[in-house]
This record gives C-alpha cells, sequence and structure tokens, in this order.
C-alpha cells in the first residue's frame, strides 16, 4: 500500500499578481473562510510518513482546490466576478498544477500495482451557525466503498486506543459531497481510497494544534 497526504488549505496567500483584488481584506483572509487554521503545521508533522505528500498554502479565496471546475463555489464571491480570461489563467497557473501533480502521482503508484491510500487533511470551525461541534476528528468517507470502510474503521479503532477525543464518521461534512478526494475515486474505481481527516479548530493553542494531538494524529497514520 502506498499512502498520498494532502493539504489543500494550508495556508492564506495570494500570489502577488492577484493581491490587488483582497486590498482591505486582511480580516477575511485570517478567518477560516480563507484557510484550514492550524493544518498545515500538521500535515508537516505527519508527511513524512507518506510515500508522497503535497500541500498547498493559497487561499481558497482566490480558488478551492477542494472543488471540482464546474462547482459554484470554485471561485468564492470576491473572485467569481472576475473576467472569465482572468479565470481561466488561475485556473491553469494555480488549480491544476496542484491537481495534475497528485493525481499522476497516484496513477503511477496504481499502474506499478500498488493500492493507494489518500488522506486529506483539514480543519473545522467549533462553532457552525450558532452550534457547537463536539467533535474533535472527523473522517470523511464513501460508505459504498468497502475498502474505504475498511480503511476508516482502521483509522478510527487507533484513534481509540490512542486519544480520548470524540471521533465520529463522516462529521462535520460527508464525505461523498463534492471534493478532491470525490474525484479520484471517480479517476480510479479500483485499488483507490479517498478519506479526508478533519481536526476540530476548537483544540488550537496559539494557531497550532498541541504536539499530543499532532503525536496521536501520526501514530494513528502509522498504525496503518
Amino acid at each position: 500500500m502506498k499512502l498520498v497526504i494532502t493539504c489543500e488549505h494550508g495556508g492564506n496567500q495570494i500570489p502577488s499578481a492577484y493581491t490587488f483584488i483582497f486590498k482591505n481584506q486582511q480580516e477575511l483572509l485570517n478567518s477560516h473562510r480563507a484557510w484550514d487554521l492550524g493544518i498545515l503545521d500538521a500535515f508537516n508533522f505527519v508527511k513524512e510518513d507518506a510515500d508522497f505528500s503535497k500541500s498547498s498554502s493559497m487561499s481558497r479565496l482566490l480558488i478551492e482546490k477542494n472543488r471540482s471546475l464546474h462547482h459554484p463555489n470554485l471561485f468564492s464571491p470576491i473572485t467569481k466576478t472576475l473576467a472569465f480570461s482572468v479565470k481561466q489563467e488561475i485556473i491553469e497557473m494555480h488549480y491544476l498544477p496542484y491537481r495534475k501533480e497528485v493525481e499522476e502521482k497516484i496513477k503511477n503508484f496504481l499502474d506499478d500495482g500498488d493500492e493507494v491510500l489518500h488522506l486529506s487533511l483539514h480543519s473545522f470551525t467549533p462553532i457552525w451557525k450558532d452550534k457547537k461541534r463536539t467533535t474533535e476528528i472527523g473522517l470523511l468517507y464513501d460508505p459504498k466503498r468497502t475498502i474505504e470502510k475498511f480503511w476508516v474503521n482502521k483509522l478510527k479503532n487507533s484513534w481509540k486506543t490512542l486519544s480520548s477525543l470524540k471521533i465520529r464518521m463522516n462529521y462535520p461534512y460527508l464525505g461523498t459531497a463534492d471534493g478532491f478526494t470525490t474525484h479520484l475515486r471517480k479517476q480510479f474505481p479500483k485499488n483507490y481510497s479517498g478519506i479526508e481527516i478533519e481536526l476540530n479548530q476548537g483544540l488550537l493553542e496559539e494557531g497550532h494544534f498541541p504536539l499530543r494531538v499532532k503525536q496521536n494524529l501520526r501514530n494513528m497514520i502509522q498504525r496503518l
């Protein structure tokens, strides 16, 4: 089995060619709407355990790398009104290279006869629509795929032996919703498993997930 770990929402950076679009938007760029707070640090902590890893530090407010090209929220409210030519430039320069590199690496692994487990790391806000989210870690997957059910149960059982933090399946989102792993399942219907790991930002301490959380995450991955 080959392990792939990615992080689509690691930062809130805007390429210099587009900073004028985000003038006076620093508060928004520092919010969860722009990136998954704390997750890049967690990714960097575990990436050495992967056979291939890839992260993005560019803000999803420019373009959402975890959405398909046809998705209505591919571009944010700030970039949705840009000229078609500018949008195409962003897609060609900042969206497709990331996704194609990951997809091609997975294809190479599969062509070599390997099975691929892809873990996509994210974080989520502790309060949504005035309601507190009580789960600390979520595992998103497609329950119709037997192989993904196998891997997600293995991750869940490992986590429970490592930590008292609450874990739930397909929470706070559904693993079958539009996303990079959903796209890759369609490209690779056999021997590919795509699981999103979601960490609750309520665990953050000074912008970082505590060492105990990152270590438990790493130990869970190493037990696969």
